[in-house]
């Protein structure tokens, strides 16, 4: 399938007329890329562009799709039939390179879409020296559901503090930031990849806006740092972090908060990894975690065991706990993991079945999209509410 466009400068090409790339790429200027024309049953037409010289050129992350390149010209192109609901991140990449972009310059081997004016931050931690500052394109398609809970008229903003929290379990202090609401704290939510949680998420926004909506009572909410280079070492699976967040944080949080320590109000959230993380940490203390948060949780990840899935076993494995859980992954996460691991979807709906077997309280949702952290911004508050609201 190929936009109408790109077919007449195919055409045009074919007849002797090189040119016509440039005034396709004027055009896309003009225009703002990608192009985007209607499509069949709901989708829209897609086509990247990107100009320059390389062995291969792609477009990554939230949509996969190899760039042809036009014949006798350094004009790339691939147009894609997307739900015209999708909103995604992306970037153009280029050979086997598919680390992230460091800046907006659009050149590079991984980088934005030069034609693409929305651009989207991922901004490093200044807190870890390991971090940096990471972008990519953003892609809305015409009927991209709305962000509600990110508008609005001002309300009453919580109080924001980092501070350090000592930990035996982790053989030292760790980052938190402490998100206290206006009003008397009723809840507590742990969020695991902190400062994305923060800056990228919008977490701390959202939740005045729950509260102050009256959809969730004031939560205290840490925000747990957690250093770039030492992230996958200890997020996931790992007891040592479970003890610190359930007999070190937590305990710290009550004492100086006057938290409640009834589990159905201490929440643990996180995405990718961090989901992976809270679903474990929940079933690891549900004495006093009675709730967990995960957007496209990394369930394939091995356990003690070296085998992949050990977490859904576990959940299947251990007496059921007095737990309610929160899931949701991309319908586009269908590629496979780290190593050849099962995709995303499938592992989540493994676990999906393992826990309504089990029989936990269980909301789980399929969004259209993939490991994108603005559809996980979207759902956020709907799933806080159905965990935490009244």
């Amino acid at each position: 399938m190929i936009d109408e466009r790109i077919g007449a400068l195919l055409a045009q090409v074919r007849d002797g007329a090189p040119e016509a790339a440039d005034r396709l790429w004027r055009t896309a200027q003009a225009s703002g890329g990608p192009l985007i024309s209607p499509g069949p049953g709901g989708t829209s037409l897609v086509t990247f562009c990107w100009r320059g010289e390389a062995e291969t050129t792609a477009v990554r992350w939230g949509v996969e799709a190899p760039l042809d390149r036009v014949p006798g010209t350094d004009l790339w192109h691939a147009t894609v039939a997307l739900p015209s609901r999708l909103r995604t991140l992306y970037y153009l990449g280029h050979g086997a390179a598919a680390v992230s972009p460091r800046d907006t310059t659009g050149v590079g081997a991984t980088h934005v879409d030069p034609l693409n004016p929305h651009t989207f931050l991922f901004p490093r931690d200044p807190g870890d020296p390991t971090d940096r500052d990471c972008w990519v394109s953003l892609l809305e398609l015409p009927d991209a559901p709305p962000e509600p809970w990110l508008s609005g008229p001002p309300v009453p903003a919580g109080v924001r503090e980092q501070t350090e929290v000592a930990s035996a379990a982790l053989g030292g202090a760790r980052r938190v930031t402490v998100h206290r609401p206006t009003g008397t704290p009723a809840a507590a939510l742990v969020v695991f990849d902190g400062h994305l949680s923060q800056t990228v998420m919008r977490m701390p926004d959202l939740i005045d806006r729950l509260v102050a909506a009256g959809r969730v009572p004031p939560l205290v909410t840490l925000y747990v740092h957690v250093e770039d280079a030492t992230r996958d070492q200890e997020l996931g699976t790992t007891p040592a972090y479970a003890e610190f967040v359930a007999r070190e944080l937590i305990p710290w949080a009550h004492a100086e908060f006057g938290l409640t320590a009834d589990p159905a109000r201490t929440a643990a959230a996180g995405m990718s990894l961090g989901g992976l993380t809270a679903a474990y940490v929940a079933l690891s203390a549900p004495d006093v975690f009675g709730r967990a948060l995960s957007h496209s949780g990394s369930f394939w990840r091995a356990g003690p065991d070296g085998e992949p899935e050990w977490l859904t076993r576990e959940y299947a494995r251990r007496p059921r706990a007095d737990l309610s859980l929160y899931l949701d992954v991309g319908d586009r996460e269908t590629g496979p993991g780290p190593g050849g691991a099962a995709s995303q979807v499938d592992v989540n709906r493994r676990i999906r079945d393992v826990l309504i077997g089990r029989g936990y309280p269980l909301a789980y949702r399929e969004y259209l999209g993939g490991h994108d952290y603005v559809n996980w911004r979207r759902l956020f508050p709907d799933a806080l509410i159905g965990l935490l609201g009244r």
